[in-house]
């Protein structure tokens, strides 16, 4: 699997994770702030690549009653990608999530247009 194909993956999976109390995926939401997919060493040139992901990531709301639950759902999903060797997701507040960041398909879902 190359990098640009775990990326693709990465966005694809990051759309089925779901705030509970939003029914729109994070992606959408405009949660995701930024996605690194990085090449891990190989120990030996035969061996197929292997990818660590690092995410930035914000809530709509600091004390969201589902963080742990988006967590653990991003985890496990993209720990599922064969290619994956590592996830690493960092939760920041800066800059500060609002509505305009969400897609237009979330704001039409959500009645904001």
């Amino acid at each position: 699997m190359t990098k640009y194909e775990v990326e693709e993956k990465t966005v694809e999976y990051l759309k089925t994770v779901f705030d509970p109390e939003i029914p729109v995926n994070v992606w959408d939401l405009g949660m995701i702030y930024k996605i690194d997919v990085k090449e891990c060493q190989s120990a030996t040139p035969s061996e197929e690549a292997l990818f660590d992901i690092d995410i930035d990531m914000t809530f709509t709301a600091p004390n969201c009653p589902a963080a742990d639950f988006i967590l653990e759902d991003i985890q496990q999903k993209l720990e599922g990608i064969s290619a994956v060797k590592t996830v690493n997701v960092n939760v920041v507040f800066e800059p500060e999530w609002n509505k305009d960041m969400m897609s237009e398909e979330a704001k039409l879902d959500l009645g904001f247009m």
